[in-house]
């Protein structure tokens, strides 16, 4: 299959990203590189309307290192924009032209809604949004850009003054915030917001951010929750969660703020600003959920490109099933037992759901682990539902939070061996509520890989009755089913532990039709 890299680099007003993929013909494409630079291009514009001559300095040359990489993967193609910064600055067209003598790199100044549109590209790229009302934004250092939209229907772009350096600037002199700064600040945000949105305002689901700003709040948050995640794409948090952080940022010196877990010191100076106008954004909206997309515009400008170069196939629904499935089979996995282990799964998830308050969300989590539990195989037979446990942890699934791809990983690493023990770390960084989840559907998973121990769909029905503390499990089928009797009873022991449940096995053995006599 023809493969070729394309390269993608967003000159912002606060940083510099690159990012390499190589892409294949069908339009999917891997990340090889990903570099970040700070290089507070914006530093000290509003005041002087111009970019200083240590910005341009530190922009040129993280350009140029940034364009060696590049050359080094031997690209095929380039995507190269500037935003705000070098947008709105009187030298910014002799910064191009500089960049393009001293680098050989063409930058093209995208307007904020083009910066809105790359942003939305990326979100409907990694989100499902069919049919819900949300809001996609980009905060950046010197600009926020907004577009609210009914699934892939752009409703309002707009592109509003409010990135964090800009309003750093402005508005907060003070360190740490004095209160009226801070209500200044917050006055101007929601003054600038109803002035610019005619829209509808009401019925909107969430919210999907992306920028510096918005993965450094994902950071925190996680830390304040003792998560770790490789990832923070797909993390979800709550308004109150935003709420408590602003108010403890707040209260703190920008030292103090240095210190904070998982906010990267180079951005403490700039961090309550950014937060506060995530906050009144979804305040303005009446929005609780905010979902991150660690992507934002370097990726719309990969998905761009492909799209410019007929490599990006024609727009289907995504969907978390298809994703697994894919992923599953790029590990060489066994679809038909994976497939037969989920179908009875699921069964035996509808007999238990009711009395655990389960449902779809729990049983998407089971069916995904069911489908990929064998995945280990990939590496080693030896321990391969601890490889499973690997591999799925960091995997580029569609539809999933961290939190889910975590549980998911940890449901599928129990299929078989151990049972959960306290020296196990990745099922003790689980928080208690989620160690039982992953306790209960990994018994499931655990007892209906047993039930297809001869991989051949020999159980062709599964009938569970729940009473009281006991769990009766009657098998239906055309063949001998001892096998998978032995299996299911010998991988009962997590179901019945973590569930506090006596299980009872019938077998009822269909016999084959006799053809009439000729």
């Amino acid at each position: 299959m023809k493969q070729n890299r394309l390269a993608a680099i967003d000159i912002g007003t606060n940083s510099i990203r690159s990012i390499i993929v190589e892409t294949a013909e069908s339009g999917k494409y891997k990340i090889l590189d990903d570099e970040k630079v700070l290089v507070r291009l914006g530093e000290g514009l509003h005041q002087t309307g111009a970019i200083s001559p240590a910005a341009w300095e530190r922009a040129v040359e993280a350009l140029s290192r940034q364009k060696k990489i590049i050359d080094g993967y031997k690209v095929t193609s380039i995507e190269a924009v500037a935003t705000s910064a070098v947008r709105k600055a009187a030298n910014g067209r002799e910064l191009v032209a500089a960049i393009k003598e001293q680098t050989g790199l063409d930058i093209e100044v995208i307007s904020g809604e083009e910066e809105a549109e790359l942003a939305a590209l990326s979100a409907q790229h990694n989100f499902e949004l069919d049919g819900v009302r949300h809001l996609i934004f980009d905060i950046g250092g010197g600009s926020l850009e907004l577009i609210s939209a009914l699934g892939a229907h752009a409703e309002e772009m707009l592109s509003l003054e409010l990135g964090a350096v800009f309003l750093t600037e402005n508005f907060l002199k003070s360190d740490p915030v004095q209160q009226a700064e801070h209500q200044k600040l917050r006055k101007h945000i929601r003054k600038t917001l109803k002035a610019a949105y005619s829209g509808e305002r009401t019925g909107m689901q969430c919210l999907v951010g992306s920028g510096g700003t918005v993965t450094s709040i994902a950071a925190m948050v996680a830390a304040a929750r003792r998560e770790k995640f490789d990832s923070l794409h797909g993390y979800e948090l709550l308004r109150s969660e935003l709420v408590h952080l602003l108010a403890m940022l707040v209260r703190k010196s920008d030292k103090e703020r240095r210190a904070i877990p998982g906010l990267n010191p180079e951005r403490s100076d700039i961090i309550v600003a950014g937060v506060t106008a995530v906050d009144e954004l979804m305040d303005f909206f009446q929005v609780n959920h905010l979902k991150v997309n660690e992507r934002g515009i370097r990726e719309g400008l990969i998905l761009r490109g492909l799209r410019r170069r007929n490599l990006l196939p024609e727009k289907k629904r995504r969907s978390w099933r298809d994703s697994t499935l894919e992923f599953a089979r790029s590990c060489h996995s066994d679809e038909s037992h994976a497939q037969q282990v989920a179908k009875l799964s699921r069964q035996l998830f509808s007999a238990l759901s009711k009395r655990y308050g389960w449902g779809d969300k729990e049983l998407r989590l089971l069916e995904a682990a069911a489908i990929m539990h064998d995945v280990g195989y990939f590496i080693s037979y030896s321990s391969h539902h601890k490889h499973s446990y690997h591999l799925i942890r960091h995997a580029d699934l569609f539809g999933f939070t961290p939190r889910e791809r975590e549980l998911m990983a940890n449901i599928a690493r129990y299929h078989r061996k151990s049972m959960p023990k306290k020296k196990h770390d990745e099922y003790m960084r689980l928080s208690v509520a989620d160690q039982l989840l992953v306790a209960r559907l990994g018994g499931i998973l655990r007892l209906c890989d047993g039930l297809d121990r001869r991989r051949n769909g020999v159980v062709q029905q599964f009938d569970c009755v729940l009473e009281k503390d006991v769990l009766r499990l009657t098998l239906s089928g055309e063949e001998d089913m001892s096998v998978e009797l032995y299996g299911a009873k010998a991988k009962s022991d997590l179901l019945q532990d973590a569930c506090r449940l006596k299980l009872v096995f019938e077998v009822l053995a269909r016999q084959p039709a006799v053809p009439p006599p000729s």
